[in-house]
């Protein structure tokens, strides 16, 4: 019996996509330890004793945001050096520190919002923000996902970061326009949960109208999520939020 047509359409795509997954893994494994090996020697120069710069995710995967442990004997002024020490690096992205006491960027060269917007697009290049079929539930590689696209997104701060769920044309029209508005605010729900201010996450669907340029409004890789950082206004505390005189 012959395959039809778009078996073998999608068949080859989901080939394509796990080539380029294995192939960044491949990629980014040894970007991640070089990093590592980078930041162990700019950690000594600067005497910041027993801290360490892990760049892997909470399900490492190799990142290039690292989260920075130890140095509990030092003051401020120090973790911030060894901080910005680390993120003088390049190619290093966003830091944090492990206990969430400190969210650095990079010193003369701090990352701009568009700098983020690039870093996330980078990690869906390879990998996709996936949900079941007609549902708003990601599957758990995409969760998986998140946690780097959060990272990535941390040192823009501030700004207003759009999500903008998109569908392929397979159904009608009006279903693809709701369907990608759940799929947008559930990625916008799922940042929040992870630590992202929910006054700066925007989520819309625009349905299947924005088809991927080259590829066929009924390709499945128009199921997709995107981000855009639309401002970069940093959030004023407002005078509830503004400590009276003691």
């Amino acid at each position: 019996m012959p395959i039809r047509p778009t078996i073998a359409l999608i068949s080859g795509a989901l080939a394509t996509a796990a080539l380029a997954f294995v192939g960044a893994g491949f990629t980014s494994q040894p970007m991640a330890e070089e990093l590592a090996a980078k930041a162990k020697i700019v950690i000594e120069q600067v005497g910041g004793g027993d801290v360490t710069a892990d760049f892997s995710t909470i399900n490492d995967w190799p990142s290039r945001h690292p989260v920075l442990t130890g140095g509990e004997g030092l003051d401020e002024a120090n973790r911030a050096e060894v901080a910005e020490a680390v993120a003088a690096i390049a190619g290093v992205g966003g830091i944090r520190w492990a206990d969430g006491t400190a969210i650095v960027e990079r010193g003369e060269q701090a990352r701009t919002p568009m700098h983020c917007q690039e870093d996330v697009e980078s990690l869906l290049r390879a990998r996709t923000i996936r949900f079941e079929e007609s549902s708003s539930s990601m599957d758990s590689s995409s969760r998986e996902l998140l946690d780097e696209v959060e990272a990535a997104l941390r040192p823009c701060l501030g700004s207003i970061i759009a999500i903008v769920g998109h569908t392929d044309n397979s159904g009608p029209e009006p279903g693809n326009l709701a369907l990608s508005r759940e799929r947008a605010n559930a990625v916008r729900n799922a940042l929040i949960r992870r630590g992202i201010p929910r006054d700066g996450l925007r989520a819309r669907g625009v349905g299947s109208r924005n088809p991927v340029e080259g590829l066929d409004a009924s390709d499945p890789a128009n199921r997709r999520i995107e981000f855009s950082v639309i401002a970069t206004e940093p959030l004023q505390p407002t005078p509830v939020d503004t400590p009276g005189a003691r």
